[in-house]
């Protein structure tokens, strides 16, 4: 847990000439560490043959220590490929932090993004600076006392979440009826499962199956994971509208902004995607043509909560509904700061990576009291720790 500095420490600093606004970074370690899942996971992607099954999570730390001893944690991770990229990126551009005031996040995720601008300003080298980012931002929140949407400005202090984690394709159609029938005895408020198999007639009976079990009040959404072309999806969305889903998810290749329209212009129920894009840039195409019902930006592969504050503002603008991508641990303060009621994503995949739990009730996922994000990193993270890298000193 981390411990405010002493008033001693703190009225020395101030002694020194080191007040609040003067603090400085003196010390950042990145950490690469994976997680690995209990059983491997397949999607449409896998499906298809375009990806091999998850059997693990790449998760790059970032933890800051200023000189006043203020400290802050953040994210980013990576499925199957990336996750050394990320930390590699992450480890040739870290010594830019040293000596420079916390405060000012994005005019220190702008020297970031130009310190490693020959690789580009999206992709693997923004999902490197995200964990820097969030962790900046998490330790601006706590040295401010407040819980990292209070820091922002909430609307709410609890957001309806929904499940995905139980309704993979790799998972048998019994086992995926079980899964949602807990998660709604747990208090989870919607439900999402895999769909995009070649045979899409096999979809729509694990849809069918799902939708008897829930009834047709409880939410429930689809996810193709960008399998269907344009007229497939088409076909099956409007086969779709017959489950009253409350959308579906990817049905078409993440950077197809036009065909997306299409569908959201054609089809009764509501259209999502945006998670597999790394930079506002590419989520503004989604929002100007109007692509989408549901935008789900991932704070960890745009670039951290810099970007996606501007990508919440463009979308609140455009009157989006929202529902970030994974990562409830940081999506749920943001979600909290949406001015449109949102969604977030329930995975129990990344729980055992913290000391703390996030609390389910009602439908909705409680936003946490604690400072930052309320996020310590645990001792089982630590042990799966692979490679390690320090710039600076500690206080």
């Amino acid at each position: 847990m981390t411990v405010p500095p002493t008033a001693a420490a703190a009225a020395s600093a101030t002694q020194a000439g080191d007040a609040p606004g003067g603090d400085r970074i003196a010390w950042a370690k990145l950490s690469l560490c994976f997680l690995p899942l209990k059983n491997p996971i397949s999607d449409a992607k896998v499906l298809t043959g375009r990806q091999k099954p998850l059997t693990e999570v790449a998760i790059l730390f970032c933890e800051i220590e200023t000189r006043d001893g203020w400290r802050g944690m953040g994210f980013s991770y990576s499925k199957r490929a990336g996750g050394p990229g990320m930390f590699a990126h992450a480890r040739e551009i870290a010594d830019n932090l040293i000596g420079e005031d916390p405060n000012d996040i994005e005019r220190l995720w702008t020297k970031l993004v130009w310190a490693g601008a020959s690789v580009g300003r999206s992709g693997l080298a923004t999902q490197a600076i995200a964990a820097i980012d969030i962790c900046l931002w998490d330790l601006k929140a706590r040295r401010a006392g407040l819980p990292l949407s209070k820091l922002i400005g909430s609307h709410r202090d609890s957001v309806r979440c929904y499940n995905t984690s139980g309704g993979f394709l790799s998972t048998p159609l019994p086992e995926v009826l079980e899964n949602c029938a807990a998660s709604r005895e747990k208090g989870i408020g919607g439900i999402k499962i895999k769909v995009g198999q070649p045979d899409w007639s096999k979809d729509l009976e694990r849809v069918k199956a799902v939708r008897k079990l829930l009834d047709g009040g409880f939410p429930l959404a689809v996810d193709a994971n960008q399998q269907w072309d344009r007229p497939t999806a088409m076909r099956v969305g409007r086969a779709l509208e017959d489950f009253d889903l409350f959308w579906i998810e990817e049905p078409l290749d993440a950077y197809d902004a036009k065909g997306h329209a299409m569908l959201a212009a054609d089809l009764a129920t509501p259209i999502a995607t945006g998670e597999m894009l790394t930079s506002v840039a590419e989520h503004y195409e989604l929002i100007r043509n109007d692509s989408v019902d549901f935008i789900q930006p991932d704070a960890g592969r745009v670039g951290g909560i810099t970007q996606f504050l501007k990508i919440m503002n463009l979308a609140d603008h455009a009157g989006l509904m929202m529902a970030p991508h994974f990562a409830m641990e940081i999506h749920l303060h943001l979600c909290a700061c949406y001015p449109r009621e949102p969604w977030v994503e329930h995975f129990d995949w990344l729980e055992p990576l913290f000391d703390e739990s996030l609390e389910i009730r009602d439908g909705r996922m409680v936003v946490p009291d604690r400072p930052g994000l309320g996020a310590t990193i645990s001792e089982q993270a630590r042990a799966w720790t692979v490679d390690s890298h320090e710039v600076g000193k500690r206080a």
